[in-house]
């Protein structure tokens, strides 16, 4: 009841379908994000394009200059000195074979998954359960490189995948409420940047349709997508 409550109140203060300038929904979304935790705050961006095409679809890396604030768990597979580079690196879960077997059991213990070229063999037949997750390795990435350590650093340092689903959203961390609001602005516009720079050629008319802001526990807020640019 006082979950629905503090929602409620919350809900109140933004007027549904005014989009605000970006420096204004921060403010919004942070002033609304009165958890007993450190809410995550969300970047919703609906995009012209259909995904369901090769040639629409929308997805890379982006190290936000001021990080996430989330401690990201990297999982690695890799071998010999390659797999010690990783452990070395920070990884918390590096392997092989047992790797493939713990994740065909249901055990996932990662939010980011990387290889070195010669695991992708091993790798590829644990599509079906990587892939609906978004873990799978990708060299457009930088996810399949003999660079183990440069992409752990760079995944812990503060890196957001983007990936545009079905209907043509992206949905990213941006921070968390106890960032202040100008390195969460400074976030948003690095994201939005690269969003914008992902643009397909396939993509027609308007490509950036609109945006919106929330945080993990709060009502969302629409963003005026001319006030990026700002």
């Amino acid at each position: 009841m006082a979950k629905n409550k503090r929602l409620n109140a919350a809900q109140a203060t933004v007027e549904r379908n005014k989009p605000y300038a970006l420096s204004e929904a921060v403010a919004l979304v942070k002033s609304n994000a009165k958890a007993k935790f450190d809410e995550t705050i969300e970047i919703s961006l609906n995009l012209g394009i259909d995904p369901r095409h090769a040639d629409q679809m929308v997805r890379g890396l982006i190290s936000l200059p001021n990080g996430t604030g989330k401690t990201l768990r990297v999982g690695v597979f890799a071998r010999g000195a390659k797999a010690e580079e990783a452990l070395a690196a920070g990884a918390e879960v590096v392997g092989a074979e047992d790797l493939a077997e713990k994740i065909q059991a249901g055990e996932i213990a990662f939010d980011r998954c990387i290889a070195t070229p010669d695991m992708m063999a091993l790798v590829g037949r644990l599509g079906k359960v990587l892939g609906p997750r978004g873990l799978m390795p990708n060299p457009r990435l930088g996810t399949v490189t003999m660079d183990v350590k440069g992409a752990i650093t760079a995944a812990k340092s503060g890196q957001v995948e983007y990936r545009a689903e079905k209907a043509g959203i992206i949905h990213a961390g941006v921070g968390k409420a106890s960032f202040d609001e100008a390195k969460l602005v400074e976030n948003i516009k690095a994201l939005v940047d690269a969003v914008q720079k992902a643009r397909p050629s396939g993509a027609k008319g308007t490509y950036m349709k609109k945006a919106a802001l929330s945080s993990t526990m709060g009502p969302g807020v629409r963003v005026d997508v001319s006030s990026f640019e700002a």
